[in-house]
């Protein structure tokens, strides 16, 4: 009897612990913070909040993308969607950038909610057959994934001003100054910046994803 009452208290002392380490694998915030410029520091607001009627924004465009559509914010109407900055011939960085977006095309591949944007930094150079042929090459899915050329002020004014892409935080830049960074940057239904995260890091790029799947239950 007292064998059966030890092996009892043993079993509830390892399930209580087993429950409490499973609660801390899975809690978190209850949203994701906001942001509202370069230094992305987070702001903890809540989604149905009236303060966010006036928070920042990405603004409107109007672009190109590899099918030689025009991509306005209303393709992205309703739909999170994941951001970049890319060049078709950029020996550097842009293969393990494409690379690990390309994890999140086919991790969200039957998610009609999710979709990516990457902007051309030459976009004289990478016109629309240049995107369509780079396109085809890495295997981008145009209903899932657009590749967009267009206005050189519009694309860097996008990544400088809307989605402060770049780490020279503080520094102002001319507009004709080369544009490149490996971040990538969650957008959510409102067109809210809701996080952003090194393109090169694998590590990075699980937490996109995961931040992404909990973007898609907030309310």
């Amino acid at each position: 009897m007292e064998n059966n009452t030890l092996y009892i208290f043993f079993i509830m002392i390892i399930s209580t612990v087993a429950c409490k380490e499973k609660a801390a694998k899975s809690s978190r915030v209850e949203n994701l913070p906001y942001y509202n410029e370069a230094t992305f520091t987070p702001h903890w607001i809540n989604p149905n909040d009236q303060s966010l009627d006036t928070f920042h924004r990405i603004s409107s465009f109007n672009l190109l993308n590899q099918e030689g559509e025009i991509v306005t914010e209303d393709v992205f109407k309703d739909k999170i969607y994941v951001t970049d900055f890319f060049f078709t011939i950029c020996p550097g960085i842009c293969p393990k950038m494409m690379a690990n977006m390309m994890e999140l095309q086919d991790e969200f591949l039957t998610d009609s909610d999710v979709l990516l944007l990457s902007h051309s930094v030459t976009p004289e150079r990478d016109s629309v057959p240049v995107l369509k042929s780079y396109a085809e090459e890495k295997g981008i899915l145009s209903s899932k994934w657009h590749l967009v050329t267009g206005s050189q002020n519009e694309i860097y004014k996008l990544g400088r001003k809307d989605y402060f892409v770049e780490e020279d935080l503080g520094l102002e830049k001319e507009i004709d100054e080369f544009l490149h960074t490996e971040n990538f940057v969650l957008i959510d239904k409102n067109r809210h910046i809701r996080g952003i995260y090194n393109g090169l890091n694998k590590t990075a790029v699980q937490q996109l994803i995961t931040d992404i799947k909990f973007l898609k239950q907030e309310k």
